[in-house]
């Protein structure tokens, strides 16, 4: 049961959340899109969200600057939480317009608001956890859609808030956060993304 807990946090890890956000949005509401701008855009999501946050990740392991691909240290997530930023930023500014994807646009910018907290935090030496509030961020996404296309997602959102629990019980077995850290990672996660409803829903 530990080895499937543990496997959770790297499957559900928060570099890949984004690109779960975009496929839902994608391919399960209606969109303006074509399927090659559709393809097109999890391209370029896949490659800066994911691709390039994990050369620099795997760069900064080889330096010595983080202990592990989970960065543990709360002394060395400052600069992997930098470049994470700086990437999302530039996937709004040039490939998620607000016009055209207001939805998928406000999820990233969620993402960015619970990462500039969670950022700021690490000067207090308070270590969120990211996986909760990413895991957080994509089930308030996937709720407001569902109410937002009027249609019935419960077993999706039931699921969501099953992995919730799930990524909670694997860091907590993994020994990466307290019940504490848990729990502000949660509320970092889903509040700006609640926040933001009113401009979309």
């Amino acid at each position: 049961m530990k080895k499937i807990l543990i496997l959770f946090s790297y499957l559900l890890h928060p570099i890949f959340i984004p690109l779960f956000g975009a496929i839902v949005y994608l391919f399960f509401v209606d969109n303006y899109l074509g399927n090659f701008e559709k393809y097109l855009l999890l391209t370029q999501i896949v490659l800066i969200t994911i691709f390039i946050p994990s050369t620099m990740l795997f760069f900064l392991k080889a330096m010595g600057k983080v202990d592990s691909v989970m960065v543990s240290k709360t002394s060395d997530r400052k600069i992997p939480m930098l470049i994470q930023l700086l990437l999302m930023a530039l996937l709004l500014a040039k490939s998620i317009s607000f016009e055209t994807m207001s939805e998928l646009f406000f999820f990233f910018l969620g993402g960015i608001i619970s990462t500039v907290l969670a950022f700021f935090l690490l000067f207090l030496k308070i270590k969120v956890s990211i996986h909760t509030m990413a895991i957080s961020s994509l089930t308030i996404f996937v709720i407001a859609l569902s109410i937002h296309e009027n249609s019935n997602w419960i077993y999706a959102i039931a699921l969501l808030l099953f992995l919730n629990g799930i990524v909670m019980s694997s860091r907590l077995v993994m020994k990466a956060h307290n019940f504490f850290e848990l729990l502000l990672g949660f509320l970092i996660g889903s509040i700006p993304a609640i926040a933001l409803l009113q401009f979309w829903l």
